[in-house]
């Protein structure tokens, strides 16, 4: 009888998607405006929507990573006590075209996140999601855990300290490099455009994706238009495309201070 139903369930499974426990299946992207107030970005041909809880993403099946990654961070998310916990995992949505933890072992790469694992640390269904390999690129570690992790870091303290949402899009622009066996293409940069969406000024940042970046991200800020150009997407955003905003004061001291006794208590 138990073997009878297993195999029931195995073939209900297999007509509607098979799904982990703790996996679900893609909001409608509807649901998902949130993430891109200011209208959706642009995608490939062959791109594919995929909308979750705490972002909104344009999957590049060729490529195996994300063209880019929209979400909407606010102040009362800045800090999240869930705990980090590295549960990479393929995306079941994407079927066979979503890359594995296995493409990244012994290729010298990071799964590096587009939408970080901090600004979706407040909820642990949401944190999880952040770690399906749709959200991922193989990023050197010199970046990933240096200036991007560093930039990743000030857009929280950004939303925190104004008490302002933030609107934020990550991206993998080109390569030709591969790594594992579904031929995970390694980015040849990656871009950030994060947009305040109180003042409704934007800043944009784009890092060559190599060793000996310098730790300010600052160095690496440009204009919207130069992340347009160099992606041949369209980022719709509140202000000027062509102009560079001062970067905001980045107060790391204070929302670090606050999470330790928030998350303590």
């Amino acid at each position: 009888m138990n073997k009878l139903l297993i195999a029931s369930l195995l073939v209900l499974n297999s007509s509607f998607g098979v799904y982990a426990a703790d996996q679900v299946p893609p909001r409608p992207v509807s649901q998902c405006s949130v993430h891109i107030p200011y209208g959706q970005p642009t995608i490939k041909t062959g791109d594919i929507l995929v909308c979750r809880t705490g972002y909104l993403l344009a999957y590049n099946p060729k490529y195996k990573t994300p063209d880019w990654v929209a979400w909407t961070l606010t102040p009362e998310h800045a800090i999240g006590c869930v705990p980090r916990t590295n549960a990479f995992t393929a995306d079941q949505s994407l079927g066979s075209t979503s890359s594995k933890p296995s493409d990244y072992v012994g290729s010298g790469y990071d799964q590096g996140h587009l939408a970080n694992d901090a600004d979706m640390s407040w909820d642990l269904a949401v944190e999880k999601e952040s770690f399906y390999m749709s959200n991922m690129s193989p990023q050197l570690p010199s970046v990933n855990r240096g200036v991007w992790k560093n930039l990743e870091s000030a857009g929280r303290a950004w939303v925190y300290s104004s008490k302002q949402a933030h609107t934020i899009i990550a991206g993998n622009i080109g390569g030709s490099k591969t790594i594992g066996a579904n031929r995970v293409v390694v980015p040849d940069a990656l871009f950030k455009i994060i947009i305040n969406d109180v003042t409704k000024k934007s800043y944009a940042f784009y890092f060559p994706h190599k060793d000996g970046l310098v730790s300010d991200f600052v160095t690496y800020q440009v204009t919207v238009d130069e992340i347009e150009k160099a992606t041949d997407l369209i980022f719709p955003v509140p202000d000027a495309k062509n102009v560079k905003n001062p970067i905001p004061f980045t107060d790391l001291k204070t929302i670090a201070v606050d999470k330790k006794r928030i998350c303590k208590s």
